[in-house]
């Protein structure tokens, strides 16, 4: 149905604006672009197209917000399209975490 993600700077305690983010999806044994965007005022990407059965992929270019990060990768599967997938990404200068969100 939908897939989303959000970006927090938790050292910060807000949103993280302006992170590149792109959609991937696995092909084969290599990965296709299907969309990329940045974070708004919100640290959202509000546009991503709805996925389709499959394994997944985003990357985030966290250069700007994490010293020691200049990339997260969080690779994830869809089983059913039929639902929402909202998958966060928690960043600070020397720790991330993500889990899948509603």
């Amino acid at each position: 149905m939908s897939l989303s993600t959000h970006v927090l700077d938790a050292a910060r305690g807000r949103p993280a604006r302006g992170v590149a983010v792109r959609l991937e999806r696995r092909e084969g044994d290599g990965w296709t672009r299907v969309a990329e965007g940045r974070t708004d005022d919100d640290g959202r990407v509000r546009d991503l197209p709805p996925p389709e059965e499959g394994t997944y992929r985003l990357v985030f270019d966290t250069a700007g917000h994490s010293d020691f990060y200049p990339e997260v990768t969080v690779a994830f599967n869809v089983t059913d399209p039929g639902e929402h997938y909202h998958v966060p990404l928690l960043l600070s200068p020397y720790a991330y975490s993500t889990y899948r969100g509603s």
